[in-house]
């Protein structure tokens, strides 16, 4: 229509043409205006010298727990690090739209918070040297972010600074029309290099312009609740979710120290001391071969000083391949990835042949992993619910990224006389959630020769299936022992085929704990599958766990401390003597409880299935719009859902809370189960 116009020889094409030239000089306008706020902000970034306050706050995360934080302020901007140095960035808040409220608090020290009025993101998308990937903490609210200084006048200096650098962002809007526009030459291309290009830009400044109406029944109701203290805001209550003590989540910190094997047979062989063969001929003059080894005591050097639950968890240290294969297209992408996860759990192996206590019954492990690249959590929760026969059952969620993962193992031992195998029998069951697809796994068997001649060596054996029903997508893998005359290369062999129906889509063949190849059927192409060199090491995921001192008597890092620390001082006598005091102890526990039936406290027995299920399963796939953050509590993982906002007040959903209470009477030690 506008060409048409045009064309033709009308008045209305003089005042279109108007209207074309102002439409051109307001864009011209509106792009030299985004040009200069980025250079503004770039400059106060890259230039040290400008900074308002800087100095540590603690900083209050999704999960309800604080963590410690250097925090540099420049107009416009807060930028967040781990350490006071600039090399670990956590992250850059945008306060071009963020209010400030006081925080009132029954804790010591002073609290003020940060937040977006319209519930929007209050975060830049990277920082100041260009990172997209923050360094790893806890996960933080997107919208707002809650703050405590060590004292309140530490507290008010931040406040009086934030309000200035507030009003330095705010006087950066209206300077455009002043004609100070600085250098505006510079390119575009040159802006867009830096950390905050002009899309970024863009969508942090139209948060302050979705709606007019709403912007304005904030403001009223910010109005409405100012305060004399120079027309700060406060919050009436404190009495949110952080104080509410049936809502506190669980504070998890990151492990201090992981060990991991090295590639190849030397980490698992090992040469036995003449004492200790010793201890070795008098423990095998009591067994016969075929024999079941779940009621053999073993001796102490031969145990790996962590639990067997905690063992289990070695397969979620890369856990984030679960959240890539969620996303894969096809049945087929989402297997591949499935198998790379599987595979990621074995290359994890102590030196030596060691192996992990017995879990005593009641006994409990739970830990976490953070995922830096999707902002979510994994949970890992696993409970001794057997004693004859041990079992362990698990239970594993990130429902953010949409997977869980749940199952039971069933430990059992057999003695060959030159050699034993230890049997996990038992599946895991691995549900997508918005795909509403369920991968059922196996694992292989270890298995110890050597015992009696020989040098004492630890492999993987047994055929292990991974198999999803609904898309009729199979794997099968075979763990290959070494061969009586077999080479170094024959060790840690594994071959297998990737299928869908009857048709063989793949090959997978390697080294389980180095190279794996997998090779397209089809077109001979080959890729490799997995292999955890230095760089796949480094993308580990940091599990975090619960301090010691702040485990329940039954947890297992808690229960076992004595007989891990005398293992570690390399003291056998006593770690002996503290296993028995602890074996002794269970026992007579078990005589008063005259063997009446147990009740797990966090899984239940489905006798028509017979499996054991974990009791507070939640596989609805994640609602943004709803749920705000994953956390656990007492061993139950559970979800902290947007709440029906009221003016002054919060109120949850009935629902979620009513999974907060977990009864703990009738508590009492139960027998302790022989070792292996």
């Amino acid at each position: 229509h506008i060409t048409k116009v045009l064309k033709q020889n009308k008045p209305e094409k003089k005042l279109l043409k108007k209207y074309l030239e102002n439409t051109i000089v307001q864009k011209k306008n509106y792009r030299q205006e985004k040009k200069r706020v980025a250079k503004e902000l770039l400059s106060a970034l890259k230039d040290p010298s400008v900074v308002i306050m800087s100095n540590w706050l603690k900083i209050r995360g999704s999960l309800k727990s604080w963590t410690k934080l250097w925090c540099i302020l420049k107009p416009g901007i807060l930028l967040i690090y781990k350490t006071p140095g600039s090399d670990h960035w956590v992250g850059t808040i945008l306060l071009n739209a963020c209010k400030l409220i006081e925080r009132p608090s029954k804790k010591d020290g002073f609290c003020f918070k940060l937040y977006h009025p319209l519930e929007k993101s209050i975060w830049a998308m990277k920082g100041p040297k260009g990172e997209s990937v923050g360094s790893i903490t806890q996960p933080l609210p997107s919208n707002y972010l809650i703050f405590r200084a060590a004292s309140e006048s530490d507290g008010r200096c931040w406040m009086d600074a934030l309000e200035l650098a507030l009003s330095c962002s705010s006087l950066s809007k209206m300077t455009a029309k002043s004609g100070r526009d600085g250098d505006l030459s510079s390119s575009s291309d040159q802006i867009k290099s830096h950390m905050l290009n002009d899309s970024m830009l863009e969508n942090h400044m139209e948060n302050d312009a979705n709606s007019d109406k709403s912007e304005r029944e904030a403001h009223e109701d910010s109005d409405n609740a100012a305060n004399e203290n120079g027309g700060r805001l406060t919050e009436e209550s404190d009495m949110d979710q952080s104080d509410d003590v049936c809502l506190q989540a669980t504070a998890f910190v990151e492990e201090a120290h992981e060990e991991i094997g090295e590639v190849g047979e030397a980490s698992q062989v090992e040469t036995v001391s003449e004492e200790n063969k010793g201890l070795i001929w008098t423990l095998l003059k009591q067994l016969r071969p075929g024999m079941d080894l779940s009621k053999v005591v073993l001796p102490t050097f031969i145990l790996e000083p962590r639990s067997f639950l905690d063992k289990l968890s070695d397969y979620y240290y890369h856990a984030d391949l679960l959240s890539q294969a969620v996303m894969e297209e096809s049945p087929y992408c989402r297997m591949k990835q499935v198998l790379r996860w599987y595979l990621s759990g074995f290359y994890k192996k102590p030196k030596g042949l060691k192996k992990p206590y017995n879990p005593i019954l009641g006994e409990m492990f739970r830990c976490c992993w953070l995922h830096p690249q999707t902002d979510s959590c994994t949970f890992y929760i696993a409970e001794q619910v057997s004693h004859h026969p041990p079992v362990s059952a698990f239970y594993i969620s990130n429902r953010k990224d949409g997977f869980c993962i749940s199952g039971s193992i069933l430990a059992k031992s057999k003695f060959y006389g030159n050699s034993l195998s230890a049997i996990l029998d038992g599946k895991a069951r691995l549900l997508f959630l918005t795909r509403d697809e369920e991968y059922i796994i196996s694992m292989p068997y270890a298995h110890c020769k050597g015992i009696l001649y020989g040098t004492m060596t630890l492999e993987l054996g047994g055929k292990i299936t991974i198999e999803c029903e609904k898309t009729q997508c199979y794997t099968e893998l075979e763990f290959k022992l070494k061969p009586f005359l077999g080479s170094s290369c024959n060790v840690n062999q594994i071959s297998g085929k990737i299928r869908i129906g009857e048709d063989i889509l793949a090959t997978v063949d390697g080294h389980w704990d180095s190279t794996v190849h997998l090779t397209e059927k089809r077109t001979g192409q080959q890729e490799v599958l997995w292999n955890p060199g230095p760089d796949i090491r480094r993308q580990r995921l940091k599990r975090q766990v619960v301090q010691i001192d702040q485990q329940e008597a039954f947890e297992s890092e808690r229960l076992w401390r004595h007989v891990t620390r005398a293992i570690k001082d390399k003291d056998q006598m006593r770690a002996t003597q503290e296993k028995f005091v602890l074996e002794e102890a269970q026992r007579q526990e078990a005589r008063e409880r005259a063997e009446g039936p147990w009740n797990p406290r966090l899984f239940s027995f489905n006798t028509d299935t017979n499996e054991w299920h974990y009791k507070y399963p939640d596989t609805k796939p994640w609602d943004p719009e709803r749920c705000l953050v994953q956390f656990e509590k007492d061993g139950i993982i559970q979800t902290k859902e947007k709440s029906h906002r009221r003016r002054r007040s919060f109120s949850y959903s009935q629902s979620w809370a009513g999974q907060q209470t977990v009864s703990h009477a009738g508590r009492f030690l139960p027998q302790l189960p022989s070792i292996l």
